[in-house]
């Protein structure tokens, strides 16, 4: 009450039939094929559309890191959908499709890159050897002392940047509405709608999307839904093109033992920070050399000894590089899970409720098939691969099981 009146409040709630919160490149994903296919979506997005994970990490689309069998495929499944969304999809996303390589730097790494190509062809995955000659032929400024490798011919690369832009471009011309700085602050049910309250308003929604990222885990508190998600930070070096050093991606055979935890014979500060060569030219022909791998809460500080490791690490295997331009340096954090798959599922306990996140270093690369599936998911559509291995509760059954 105020002077004998009694004020009345009337809140702006807007409704829509979809709502995805999170405006990276899964967020963009998801609003485009979720638009593609006639619902109503709306995009709510705390920052600017790419300002987190999407803007802080390289541009590849790859198979050649993937787990052979189900991961793997998942990845096959996302490259065709990227080569076609490079003619669906109207901005230009700097696509080129050269293939990609694993450089061995011992016997050891030899034998075991044979075993991940076997594994892959049986897969159906277009995988081959390369032996030193090779190496020599992709590149003079490869050491002289690197065993060969191996190469995947279907990898691909993007601007993350632009294909975020280009997705969410797109999913606007198919009548998306997407919120940039807003903020979502609690989600609650209201029957079979939830009600969504932010910092720009109160929307509502049949079906709500968690695409957060490494945010995920706090939006599903809010709906009483645990995710293991963590930031696992990584740091990149962006170098200037002063010499013809290489075409396409390059990584050692020691970022898979990296990525999946296993155990390399390597300094200590390599080990400590998870660092692993991975070279990958620009369309501009810059320079991007990484990566590390640490946890570190969301810290986004650039750590110097982590970065002159990935240069020392990146010299051992390009020797005449030494005295490279570095044009700039950054980290970004990657929301991991414990088995290195993403979470893409329908929540059962809380019904319209959908998440898809997780997924690590790989948003880049399962963008365009987390999107994909969502979409299919909310139209009871068959989805185009099998979903089981990414269900949200699968965390909670390994616990019950040990």
């Amino acid at each position: 009450m105020r002077g004998g009146r009694r004020e009345v409040f009337v809140l702006n709630i807007i409704n829509r039939d979809v709502v995805v919160i999170g405006g990276g490149i899964i967020g963009g994903a998801i609003a485009y094929y979720c638009s593609r296919a006639g619902k109503d979506v709306t995009v709510l997005e705390k920052k600017d559309l790419a300002g987190g994970t999407s803007s802080r990490c390289d541009g590849n689309i790859l198979a050649i890191d993937k787990d052979p069998g189900f991961d793997s495929q998942m990845s096959l499944v996302s490259q065709k959908l990227v080569h076609k969304l490079k003619d669906e999809l109207e901005l230009s996303f700097e696509y080129r499709n050269p293939g990609s390589i694993l450089v061995c730097e011992n016997d050891a790494e030899m034998d075991a890159a044979q075993k991940w190509v076997d594994q892959q062809q049986e897969a159906g995955l277009d995988f081959r050897m390369l032996d030193r000659a090779d190496l020599r032929n992709e590149s003079k400024y490869f050491a002289d002392d690197l065993y060969g490798g191996l190469e995947c011919k279907t990898d691909s690369t993007v601007n993350p940047y632009m294909l975020t832009f280009s997705m969410f471009h797109s999913a606007e011309k198919n009548g998306a509405k997407i919120h940039t700085n807003t903020e979502v602050r609690r989600i609650s049910r209201n029957g079979p709608q939830f009600v969504i309250e932010t910092n720009n308003g109160v929307f509502t929604a049949n079906k709500v999307i968690n695409a957060g990222g490494i945010w995920a885990p706090k939006l599903g508190e809010m709906v009483d839904i645990d995710l293991p998600i963590k930031p696992r930070k990584g740091q990149l070096i962006v170098a200037s093109r002063q010499k013809p050093v290489g075409l396409r991606k390059v990584m050692e055979f020691g970022y898979l033992i990296s990525k999946f935890g296993g155990e390399r014979i390597v300094d200590p500060l390599t080990e400590k920070y998870g660092v692993a060569l991975v070279f990958e030219p620009t369309e501009s022909q810059n320079f991007l050399i990484g990566s590390s791998r640490e946890f570190n809460g969301f810290d986004l500080k650039v750590n110097h000894e982590v970065t002159k490791t990935i240069a020392r690490r990146a010299v051992r295997f390009y020797p005449k590089i030494a005295d490279m331009t570095v044009i700039r340096t950054y980290a970004g954090l990657r929301p991991w899970t414990e088995d290195h798959l993403p979470v893409i599922s329908h929540v059962e306990e809380v019904p319209g409720y959908y998440i898809a996140a997780g997924h690590e270093g790989d948003g880049i690369s399962l963008a365009a098939v987390t999107g994909k599936v969502i979409s299919e998911m909310i139209t009871d559509k068959e989805t185009c691969i099998p979903v089981e291995p990414l269900r949200h509760d699968r965390f909670k059954e390994r616990v019950v099981s040990q």
